[in-house]
């Protein structure tokens, strides 16, 4: 009996461990109990594809440096990037390559292993008013031009005074009745509106980092988050502020009607510094180097030193400075309103040339290739020599022109108030757009998209 116990006993055993070798079961007098050895963890990992997508151009990626928690990949050929992760769940993911933005943003894994996400190169981008800091009105790196075709168009509802700015896939734009609106550039989507109470504005926007700082004709400042529109504070300046605004290393520069130039810093929400001009300024402020140029209603530039607004130097034109300065190659390029001209100075200081048109100029100018691009209220759009202002040629429009000029791929545009935007090669002075929606700005845009400026509708095109 003992020696069949023995047998029973071994061939049991045998059995168990033959047939579950991940389980032993253990019988006593009151339960039986299962015990079950953990799976290991790489049998739970499972592999998500990510496909990295320049979001302008609409093409894929290779070599983007692909994250998720302490994982990542490259993206191959196709713009794929390929990581196992212990479980699928909605993670944070980012995405960065050299002459591109990091891109971070949640991805939905748990419901399916494939996902999207583009990323933007930030040269062709188009972050503040005037195209960059010298406020040269010219986007070199954009490459569209005509003939085009409207991709969308979407109306926003009031008066267009001044043009959208473009970050990452999306327009933000305000418009006179006070409202702010986010656009998606694929396919003109409202991402998010704003409100302001009883405000009007008459600037375009700036996105610093995540936020988007907004200028009111109600006398604030306007800080929004730019993923949903949401304000995050604001700064009661107390007086009208049109210029739009130019953020140097966090700190947002500007003018009002009642004559001061206020340095905010958007980080502390304090202001910087502040000067007293005595005059009325509807100017918004060029950067070159650490001088900020902005223009007055006494007929003036003022040259300030950008971390402290102590002057540098000015310079007289003859007559009220409304629109914006450009500097470009060592000049400063200055409309003056009531003075129908416009007027160069070197960088300096030292007065070099004006052009005078019998009328208005409103039009802050833009700069590219040797050539200063302006409109005036005669009706015409001028081309001039940077060196010496001789007019190299010029188009009537039909209508007084009050906004911007802007220069993008070899191409001059200036909207006019006989409701049109025209667009002239820089260089052969051949008009090669006429199109019949225009009203104060033409253009701005990212990537390979332009968006014209309507009266108060926004269209969006490609090249045809």
């Amino acid at each position: 009996m003992r020696r069949l116990a023995l047998l029973l006993a071994a061939a049991g055993l045998l059995a168990g461990c033959g047939s579950h070798p991940e389980a032993v079961t253990t019988v006593t007098k009151t339960r039986t109990v299962r015990h079950v050895d953990p799976v290991p963890t790489h049998a739970r990992t499972s592999t998500v594809l990510v496909t990295v997508v320049d979001g302008d151009t609409d093409v894929r990626v290779h070599g983007a440096r692909v994250t998720i928690g302490r994982r990542s990949a490259r993206s191959d050929r196709n713009g794929v990037a390929k990581i196992r992760l212990p479980e699928r769940r909605s993670l944070l993911t980012a995405a960065v390559k050299p002459g591109y933005d990091e891109r971070v943003v949640r991805l939905p894994f748990r419901k399916r292993p494939r996902a999207t996400i583009r990323i933007y190169r930030p040269a062709l981008q188009w972050t503040m008013y005037g195209a960059d800091a010298r406020r040269t009105q010219t986007q070199p790196d954009l490459r569209v031009r005509p003939p085009f075709r409207v991709v969308w168009s979407r109306g926003i509802g009031s008066l267009i005074e001044f043009p959208a700015v473009v970050k990452d896939g999306v327009a933000y734009i305000a418009n006179a009745g006070g409202t702010v609106w986010a656009l998606n550039m694929r396919n003109g989507a409202v991402v998010w509106r704003h409100d302001t109470p009883n405000g009007k504005m008459a600037s375009s926007p700036a996105v610093w980092r995540d936020q988007l700082v907004v200028h009111g004709m109600d006398g604030h400042i306007w800080v929004l988050r730019r993923s949903d529109g949401r304000l995050l504070w604001r700064y009661t300046v107390g007086s009208p502020v049109e210029s739009s605004p130019i953020v140097v290393d966090g700190v947002d520069v500007f003018g009002d009607w009642n004559g001061t130039i206020t340095a905010l810093d958007l980080r502390t929400h304090r202001v910087r510094w502040r000067r007293f001009d005595g005059c009325k300024i509807t100017s918004s402020a060029a950067l070159a180097g650490s001088t900020l140029y902005i223009g007055d209603y006494c007929g003036r530039l003022l040259a300030l030193h950008v971390s402290s607004g102590a002057l540098r130097w000015s310079g007289s034109v003859n007559g009220r400075v409304y629109g914006t300065p450009a500097v470009a190659a060592g000049r400063v390029f200055v409309p003056s309103s009531t003075g129908g001209s416009l007027t160069a100075f070197s960088t300096s200081g030292s007065y070099l040339w004006r052009r005078s048109t019998g009328s208005y100029v409103y039009s802050s100018p833009a700069v590219a290739d040797g050539r200063v691009f302006f409109g005036s209220y005669d009706g015409v759009f001028y081309a001039v020599r940077a060196s010496d202002g001789a007019t190299l040629w010029s188009h009537g429009t039909g209508g007084p022109i009050s906004g911007a000029a802007a220069v993008v791929d070899g191409v001059a545009y200036a909207g006019s108030f006989a409701h049109r935007i025209v667009g002239v090669e820089v260089r052969s002075g051949h008009v090669v757009l006429d199109f019949p929606h225009g009203q104060y700005v033409p253009v701005s845009g990212a990537g390979r998209r332009l968006l014209l400026h309507g009266y108060s509708r926004l269209y969006a095109v490609v090249r045809r």
